[in-house]
């Protein structure tokens, strides 16, 4: 159709971030796709965490929470629900482990969107065990935007304590761990597989070897998709990749003697300061494995810290 001598013509636009508010949960959309949920309160899982996570055309990548009877395996069926930031000892609780809570006080900016990126920031409180004493602080920002992979969720927390110094204790589990889609596992023999950024593949090799990122990814409906969790250069110590055959990675920055045997090394915030750990997840899609380059997103994320 022409109209005064020009051709009309329709614009493709990206998809706009929404964040839909909920009781307990914040959903989390680009266009009318739902890509994840993030829920700071559940009766049964004591820590906040994000669940139902998806690619930007709604392939799930993410476990099924809670897991399905016929499809999933039930390990870990509640310490696993998608992506989680968390420690197995702080202070001599253990909150990965759901043995001590980890409580959503309120959210210190609510979700919006600024220049097509989502943020929230949230306050949480590490109790001790069985008891409501707050042992720690933590100020969580969360962001979520567009990248030319799928999209990313970043994570940068500050931990404090003012009645005492904070003691993250040496062991595997600590910091940000994934649990991918069942038919993305390795041992599921459907051509998932582990890579991390000096090229080793897969459990055996990944495993206790300090990384930039870790990809956790293998084919799902004709595509090629996954998880990437990238590490900031800004954390105190390079992190240890704690990778799984059965679908499971976590990257943590606290486990010297725990991945290495030397000697036990537990990280002391003094009384007053803060710890600032910076995380990321990408997840991605693409036509096959070539199309989709970890070290690139990696770099991007670097550069936008």
């Amino acid at each position: 159709m022409v109209l005064g001598g020009a051709v009309a013509t329709s614009v493709a636009t990206e998809p706009t971030i929404r964040f839909v508010t909920e009781a307990r949960q914040v959903k989390i959309h680009f266009g009318d796709q739902a890509v994840a949920d993030y829920v700071f309160e559940d009766r049964e899982l004591s820590r906040p965490y994000f669940a139902r996570i998806k690619t930007l055309s709604g392939k799930q990548v993410s476990r099924n929470h809670p897991p399905r009877e016929g499809v999933d395996k039930f390990d870990h069926a509640n310490m696993h629900p998608g992506i989680w930031l968390s420690f197995g000892d702080l202070n001599g609780h253990d909150y990965w482990r759901l043995k001590a809570r980890t409580k959503h006080v309120r959210f210190l900016e609510p979700p919006k969107v600024d220049s097509g990126v989502g943020k929230f920031k949230v306050l949480n409180h590490y109790l001790a065990t069985n008891s409501d004493t707050v042992v720690c602080s933590e100020e969580c920002t969360v962001q979520i935007r567009k990248v030319d992979a799928g999209h990313v969720i970043a994570i940068a927390s500050d931990f404090t304590s003012t009645s005492g110094d904070l003691r993250f204790g040496d062991q595997e589990e600590m910091g940000l761990g994934v649990r991918v889609a069942t038919p993305l596992t390795v041992e599921n023999e459907l051509g998932g597989r582990i890579l991390d950024s000096e090229g080793r593949i897969n459990g055996e090799k990944v495993w206790g070897k300090t990384a930039r990122w870790c990809d956790y990814a293998g084919p799902l409906d004709g595509n090629w998709v996954g998880m990437t969790v990238l590490t900031s250069p800004k954390n105190f110590r390079s992190s240890w990749s704690h990778a799984r055959d059965y679908g499971f990675v976590a990257m943590n920055p606290f486990g010297l003697n725990a991945f290495t045997k030397a000697d036990k090394q537990d990280m002391i915030v003094n009384n007053g300061q803060a710890l600032r750990l910076g995380f990321a997840v990408v997840v991605h899609e693409s036509a096959q494995e070539s199309g989709f380059n970890a070290q690139t997103a990696y770099e991007q994320f670097v550069a936008q810290e």
